[in-house]
């Protein structure tokens, strides 16, 4: 047996590598909000009451719910169709009557191969 990578793995990569960026850009807001809560190290010992400024909850609370409801857009949009903006698959079909243009025989097989597609696959060939 051999190794593939198949739709379903592309799929749940390409999900995951989607959501990731989210989760860091969440941790990053959370450190934030705990960084704005209770204030860095300082060594000094300086009163920093007066460089903090409160967020005020209403815009907050908007900022969380916009991007909570942007996130779950995205996120059934990654989930539920994954191939929707994707590139379509545009192969083309395997023709068994004519050689693909990149294959170029030795001109001395040319008679077995004209033979060869002369029968019929229901006659084995």
């Amino acid at each position: 047996g051999g190794f593939s990578v198949d739709n379903a793995t592309l799929t749940r990569f390409f999900a995951f590598h989607f959501l990731f960026p989210f989760v860091i850009a969440g941790v990053t807001i959370l450190h934030l909000l705990f960084l704005h809560e209770t204030g860095s190290n300082n060594p000094a010992g300086l009163n920093s009451d007066a460089d903090k400024i409160a967020f005020h909850p209403y815009f907050s609370y908007k900022d969380l719910l916009g991007f909570a409801v942007m996130l779950l857009a995205l996120t059934s949009l990654a989930l539920f169709s994954p191939n929707l903006l994707g590139d379509p698959d545009n192969f083309t079909p395997a023709n068994p009557l004519v050689t693909p243009p990149h294959i170029k025989p030795e001109w001395y097989f040319l008679f077995a191969y004209a033979i060869l597609r002369s029968i019929p696959n229901k006659l084995g060939g």
